[in-house]
């Protein structure tokens, strides 16, 4: 049962560690999706393809990264903001409408800001 338990939460917690990781060597964080590769996978994950939308999410962690620093000093602690702004993000990618001439980028920034930060 206690093995059950500690497994779950390994899976919920591990995620949110590589995160922290990226925000704290910027270094790391992968290069953003080029207009057409950005296009390839909103494309795909339109088609049902939950790996593209993985792919998407992971790529625009560095804008996230961006925008939760302007908020860093509202008292709140960093790995909460990170992941609301990680919400922002998965809930941009969801309600992206390439059919509108905008950028992911551009949308999910929006996104992000508007969840929950302050």
């Amino acid at each position: 049962m206690i093995t059950t338990l500690l497994a779950g939460l390994g899976l919920f917690v591990e995620p949110f560690l590589l995160l922290v990781g990226y925000v704290s060597n910027s270094s790391s964080f992968p290069k953003p999706l080029s207009q057409e590769e950005e296009d390839y996978y909103l494309m795909l994950y339109e088609k049902g393809d939950e790996e593209a939308k993985n792919v998407l999410i992971e790529r625009n962690l560095r804008l996230v990264a961006h925008i939760v620093k302007k908020y860093n000093n509202t008292g709140r602690e960093i790995d909460d903001l990170i992941s609301i702004g990680t919400i922002g993000l998965i809930k941009a990618i969801t309600t992206f409408d390439r059919k509108k001439g905008t950028r992911l980028a551009t949308y999910a920034a929006r996104c992000i800001d508007n969840a929950d930060l302050v």
